[in-house]
């Protein structure tokens, strides 16, 4: 189960598609941190939401929010998913230990050993303010990237 809405999120640096630390506590300094967990880069599912994530990337600026994508590839992996698709929003490693960040957020997939579809909306306090997940093989909606960010 993902964690609730109201619960401090768990602190984590993971290098993102450059090989670059990300820290949690520093990019929630200024701003809120939208926290999407995703299972594959180069997957069909994956790549339609994150697509339509870089689509509707004012909807984050409107909300003064950054938006921070993990999935347990390797920044490699990352890095050349996001140049073929033109993301612009950091891509995070959850590559090793294999999956840990995912697994403190209550989002990782023991069996199939990959990171849920789940995302947390956190503030500049650390406090989860929203959370919410799809089923495995579902697509979370942007209406539902809208309402979390209005709570």
């Amino acid at each position: 189960m993902i964690l609730a809405p109201g619960v401090i999120a768990p602190e984590f640096s993971l290098p993102n598609q450059f090989g670059q630390s990300v820290r949690l506590a520093e990019a929630r300094a200024a701003r809120r941190v939208v926290l999407v967990f995703f299972p594959f880069a180069f997957s069909r599912t994956c790549q339609g939401e994150l697509g339509e994530l870089h689509e509707q990337a004012a909807l984050f600026d409107d909300a003064d929010a950054q938006l921070l994508a993990v999935s347990v590839d390797s920044k490699h992996a990352l890095r050349a998913w996001a140049e073929e698709q033109g993301y612009a929003f950091p891509l995070l490693a959850d590559f090793w230990p294999h999956g840990a960040v995912a697994r403190e957020y209550g989002a990782f997939l023991e069996g199939p050993g990959h990171a849920a579809r789940a995302t947390f909306v956190i503030d500049p306090s650390g406090v989860i303010r929203s959370s919410f997940a799809a089923a495995p093989g579902e697509a979370r909606t942007i209406e539902q990237y809208r309402d979390a960010l209005r709570h």
